[in-house]
């Protein structure tokens, strides 16, 4: 009788969130027009052709006395890859537009790429002549579909953050939390009917965005939907616990404001959203794997760009699941009807 009375509660506290919700159509109607004008921005920015820079990678040292002038040729950069495989994938996908290797003289191009086709010419006729052609396929990945993945999880964090941490300390401040406190409600029910309303909600959004974009843009997605969504919602379970350690104790909407942009934007722009991590000092780097919007998104790329499984993005998912498993716990244990 006492888990029917319990459960009778959660579905009354996860209605009245969900309907409170679904009235605030201000709210409501940004978390879909937000991720498709920024969806849209970058697909128009960048649907021109890219620089007309040729991109050679190297495989070990760049040779030099005896090395065909190709290697000197202007207008080329010369990109040291540490190995074959990786760099091969990124001929296929037209990140370089020409492997080399010195020491087994030879070379690769994507059969469907111009800039290879003239490296090629070129590398032939200033002392290549000897160097063996490889050939690969692919499609070349896009920006818009490099960056989707970073923009629907940072969309899903900034749900998280607050429309859990935000809406639970106004809660505490408008006197709400005061007076469930004095119902049958206990804070488990109330806490996981806040996760639960917000979870469904997030992963509705970022299904709906992508399939609406989809349709316009044709995203690449070389692994698993289900796989895909296996990532989204580890991911956004751990941006929910993280919004919960927020609105944990504070009772002042301005502080909880405050909290969520001095947490949301540095990890937006540290987490790869926009942009590589590579290049940034290493110590930022290593901030970066401390934040959950990182692997939630390393994570969906290996999965849409990539192809990759579960097992190859294990050690993120890894990363998430004790990174929720620790902010929900932290949250309910520091969770308090009542200003501390």
């Amino acid at each position: 009788m006492s888990i029917e009375l319990a459960l009778r509660r959660f579905r009354a506290v996860l209605s009245a969130r969900n309907k409170e919700f679904m009235r605030d159509r201000t709210a409501l109607g940004w978390s879909f027009l937000f991720p498709v004008l920024v969806v849209a921005g970058f697909a128009f920015a960048f649907s021109g052709e890219p620089p007309a820079e040729y991109k050679v990678g190297v495989i070990g040292a760049v040779p030099a006395a005896g090395a065909p002038a190709f290697y000197a040729t202007r207008h080329i950069d010369l990109i040291p890859m540490p190995a074959l495989a990786g760099a091969v994938t990124k001929v296929e996908r037209h990140q370089l537009d020409m492997l080399v290797d010195p020491a087994t003289r030879s070379y690769w191009i994507n059969d469907s790429s111009p800039k290879g086709y003239l490296l090629e010419r070129i590398l032939r006729g200033s002392g290549g002549g000897d160097y063996r052609k490889q050939t690969v396929s692919g499609r070349a990945v896009r920006y818009v579909d490099w960056v989707i993945p970073g923009i629907l999880a940072m969309n899903m964090m900034f749900g998280a953050l607050y429309g859990v941490g935000y809406v639970i300390v106004r809660y505490r401040k408008n006197g709400v939390l005061k007076r469930l406190k004095a119902t049958p409600l206990n804070a488990v029910e109330f806490l996981a009917a806040q996760l639960a309303s917000r979870l469904w909600l997030l992963l509705t959004v970022a299904t709906l965005v992508y399939a609406g974009t989809n349709l316009f843009i044709g995203f690449t997605m070389n692994g698993r939907y289900l796989d895909l969504a296996a990532v989204f919602l580890l991911g956004a379970t751990s941006l929910l616990g993280l919004g919960l350690v927020i609105a944990a104790r504070i009772s002042n909407e301005e502080v909880a404001d405050g909290l969520v942009s001095f947490i949301g934007w540095p990890m937006m722009f540290l987490s790869g959203v926009w942009f590589s991590l590579e290049g940034l000092h290493p110590w930022l780097q290593q901030l970066a794997l401390a934040l959950p919007l990182t692997h939630f998104i390393n994570a969906a790329r290996a999965i849409m760009i990539d192809g990759a499984g579960l097992a190859e993005v294990a050690p993120d998912l890894a990363v998430l699941g004790a990174m929720s498993i620790a902010f929900l716990a932290l949250g309910a244990w520091l969770f308090r009807w009542e200003q501390a």
